[in-house]
């Protein structure tokens, strides 16, 4: 196991600054998404209550799937890099790989 540098430690940290940030914005807005009609409509206290907290657990849950969606496509290792995506065939034109 070979020690990382520090270019690639900075680059861990960076990646998961952005993991754990896009991560709370996505979890807020689908936290506000689903509370703003107890925002603009006057419910009952009990729909307040479940969509107060069906909005807390799927936020919560949305922001453990970006946080492990940024962090798992990120490469562990310097010479881990993925190879570039296969650009399917285009019909009717001519293969620029060739």
């Amino acid at each position: 196991m070979s020690r990382r540098t520090q270019a690639e430690r900075d680059a861990m940290t960076v990646e998961i600054g952005y993991a754990l940030v896009s991560g709370a914005v996505v979890a807020v807005v689908t936290f506000a998404g689903i509370f703003l009609p107890a925002l603009l409509i006057d419910l009952p206290n009990v729909a307040e209550r479940v969509l107060s907290r069906t909005g807390a657990a799927l936020g919560a849950a949305a922001f453990v799937v970006r946080v492990v969606h940024v962090l798992w496509r990120f490469p562990r290792t310097a010479g881990e890099r993925r190879p570039p995506p296969v650009r399917p065939g285009r019909p009717g034109r001519t293969n620029l790989d060739s």
